[in-house]
C-alpha cells in the first residue's frame, strides 16, 4: 500500500464529494486490475450544471492528487482514468485536437481545486487514514473535507 496510490484515490474521493456524489467506500486494497477505489452510489449526486465535466474533473483529480506528491503524472497507474477521460472529451469535442484540448483545460481545473488549501487538507487527511486502515466509509471522507473546509473557508 503505497502514499502514491492513497493519495491518487483520496483526490477520486474528494473530487467526488466536490462534485455531489456520494461516496459509499475509499480503498487501497488492491484488487485485480486496480490498486485502490472509490466506490460511489449510483443515482445518488446533486444536480452539477456539467455533469461531463464533472466526471472527468473526478477522474483526473486522482492522478492529479498522485503527481502533487511525486511530482509527475503516473500515465499507466491512471491509464483507465485517462481512457475513460479521453472517451469523454471526445464526445463533447468531436475530434481529437479539439478533446485534448478539453482534457488540458479540465486538468488545470482539476490541479486548481486541489489546491486550494481546504481541498488539499482533506485530500491528505484521507490519504493518511487510508494508509493507516487501507480502507475508509464514505461518511469518513465525507467528514474529512466537512472538517477541512471548517478550517479553511
Amino acid at each position: 500500500m503505497s502514499e502514491a496510490t492513497a493519495f491518487h484515490e483520496a483526490g477520486h474521493a474528494v473530487m467526488a464529494l466536490l462534485m455531489g456524489r456520494t461516496i459509499q467506500k475509499v480503498s487501497i486494497v488492491p484488487s485485480q486490475n486496480r490498486l485502490g477505489a472509490v466506490t460511489m452510489q449510483k443515482g445518488r449526486a446533486k444536480q452539477v450544471q456539467d455533469k461531463l465535466e464533472a466526471e472527468m474533473l473526478i477522474l483526473l483529480a486522482g492522478m492529479a492528487a498522485e503527481a502533487r506528491i511525486t511530482g509527475k503524472y503516473n500515465l499507466v497507474g491512471a491509464s483507465q482514468d485517462l481512457q475513460m477521460v479521453e472517451k469523454l472529451a471526445l464526445s463533447r469535442a468531436g475530434n481529437p485536437k479539439q478533446a485534448n484540448k478539453l482534457i488540458q483545460k479540465t486538468l488545470d481545473k482539476t490541479q486548481h481545486l486541489l489546491s486550494q488549501k481546504a481541498t488539499w487538507s482533506a485530500v491528505k487527511n484521507i490519504a493518511k487514514e487510508l494508509l493507516e486502515h487501507a480502507s475508509i466509509s464514505g461518511r469518513a471522507a465525507r467528514h474529512h473535507l466537512e472538517e477541512a473546509q471548517k478550517k479553511h473557508p
